[in-house]
């Protein structure tokens, strides 16, 4: 486990510096960048983020002699890994709340830099959803509640989006408007009360009875998205089903989650047409058991893409152990959050080595943050299990916005790597964890940390060419060529 030292809180003052400020540096940022080659290729772009040098996310163009270097890391293009899918955060109520509170130009402004295309851009290309209400909600929901505890309503005639009418739905018509092709990932906290032993929104379990009404109620979810011109890319089966104690949540076994997804969803899918993916677990590293336990159900198994995974718990080469155990099916990193008030100094190392960096290296085709955006209050959120420190992408105040670690985490990828990119085989480094992708078109893409206490030289070298850096200690950089 990474242990971290102490970190200086960070005000919003400082969190609102924007990140797409081009200046140059002095030579006290320890950056440098040379390209010496026998068929010379000019690098195409390099973005630097070093909080303790007063550096977030920025295009460096100063060009210095190359230091001496004593560490390389060596990309192959020709060795490739897994596609990737994208690089976002989760859209919750809250989120979409505190977007529409904005002047509709201020949102505008916002919803374009961070979906756009533009130069200014960090061109985020997957989004989480919860499947009604999260625990940041005011309150808790679900598409099919009803007004009598004892009522049941296994044929769904009450289902309704409801809420997410009011606030999801409108600012993800408008991010579908700068960006039609993100792709969305669904996630439900819990089904409704009824179908629950403990009929409530907290805990509780799946009565068995009540398995194939839940199906149809995902299904539904789909088809009414759909309708709206959302197309649910993958859907995991239950947000953290070793939690209990959020609300809403849902205590789900692996047995029970096999059994659900192989005589249920998985038919249910099949008989409506749906191609949605259907992602098992959603939760912590520390657990791989649980997906294996799933997967490894005959019958469950040839309808499961693959497996979801948090780190609140375990280490992250956890997901590689699941991979091995089933290398035909996907891995993807779905959820982390950043503690408020955050650190840069402290967050976004940690997120760029475990997240940015160690989750592709382990097979995942995403890195999800959590929640897109936090108001000053840190709220909304649930009663009795709500997170009361969840910290957005980025703060809003009004019209004011604030960047947080976990904006400039995601920009490093998000920007550069294309879905559909292929991570390619690159060297492991002492002190500078690193991970390579090869873009559709043709360019490549390094993200490396200096993850050590000293200035680190190094070469990065591809077949016969050659870029020069150099990253102060908790910095990263992203290369491009």
């Amino acid at each position: 486990m990474l242990t971290l030292p102490d970190f200086k809180k960070v005000s919003l003052t400082t969190l609102s510096i924007h990140p797409m400020s081009y200046k140059y540096l002095s030579l006290s940022l320890l950056f440098s960048v040379f390209i010496s080659c026998s068929k010379p290729t000019p690098i195409q772009e390099f973005w630097l983020t070093d909080p303790k040098g007063g550096v977030l996310f920025e295009m460096v163009k100063e060009v210095q002699s190359p230091k001496d270097s004593l560490v390389t890391i060596v990309v192959d293009p020709e060795t490739t890994y897994q596609t990737m899918d994208g690089f976002g955060f989760t859209l919750s109520q809250g989120s979409a709340k505190h977007l529409l509170a904005m002047s509709d130009s201020a949102r505008s402004a916002l919803l374009k830099e961070l979906f756009g295309n533009g130069d200014k851009d960090i061109r985020v290309s997957y989004l989480r959803l919860p499947v009604a209400a999260s625990d940041l909600n005011e309150f808790p929901f679900s598409y099919n509640d009803l007004k009598d505890s004892l009522a049941t309503d296994p044929e769904l005639k009450n289902f309704s989006l409801s809420y997410d009418t009011l606030d999801v739905i409108p600012v993800l018509k408008q991010i579908l408007g700068i960006n039609p092709t993100i792709k969305l990932m669904a996630s439900p906290w819990s089904p409704p009360n009824w179908m629950k032993d403990n009929k409530d929104s907290r805990g509780g379990s799946l009565l068995e009875e009540f398995e194939p009404a839940y199906a149809q109620y995902l299904v539904k979810y789909i088809q009414e998205m759909e309708k709206l011109g959302f197309s649910i890319e993958a859907l995991t089966i239950q947000n953290e089903p070793l939690h209990p104690g959020n609300n809403p949540s849902l205590l789900m076994h692996p047995e029970q989650q096999a059994r659900f997804i192989g005589r249920h969803l998985g038919p249910a899918f099949q008989a409506s047409g749906i191609t949605t993916k259907i992602l098992v677990y959603d939760h912590n590293a520390d657990r791989p058991d649980y997906p294996i336990t799933v997967l490894s159900d005959s019958i469950a198994n040839p309808f499961i893409d693959g497996s979801a995974f948090h780190l609140y718990g375990g280490q992250i080469d956890a997901l590689s152990e699941v991979h091995q155990a089933f290398p035909d099916k996907n891995i993807y990193f779905t959820e982390q959050w950043v503690g408020a008030p955050g650190s840069l100094e402290g967050d976004i190392p940690w997120h760029v080595k475990n997240l940015l960096i160690g989750a592709p290296r382990n097979w995942a085709k995403t890195v999800l943050e959590w929640n897109l955006s936090s108001n000053p209050e840190l709220t909304p959120h649930t009663d009795r299990g709500g997170c009361e420190k969840c910290l957005g992408a980025v703060t809003i105040d009004g019209d004011f916005i604030a960047r947080n670690p976990a904006y400039f985490v995601i920009a490093h990828a998000s920007k550069f790597v294309d879905p559909g990119s292929f991570r390619i085989d690159s060297s492991v480094a002492e002190g500078l964890p690193n991970v390579a992708f090869i873009r559709p078109d043709g360019k490549k893409v390094l993200i490396a940390l200096n993850d050590s206490s000293q200035p680190i030289h190094f070469k990065i070298q591809e077949n016969e060419k050659f870029i020069y850096g150099s990253l102060s200690p908790g910095a990263t950089g992203t290369w491009v060529w």
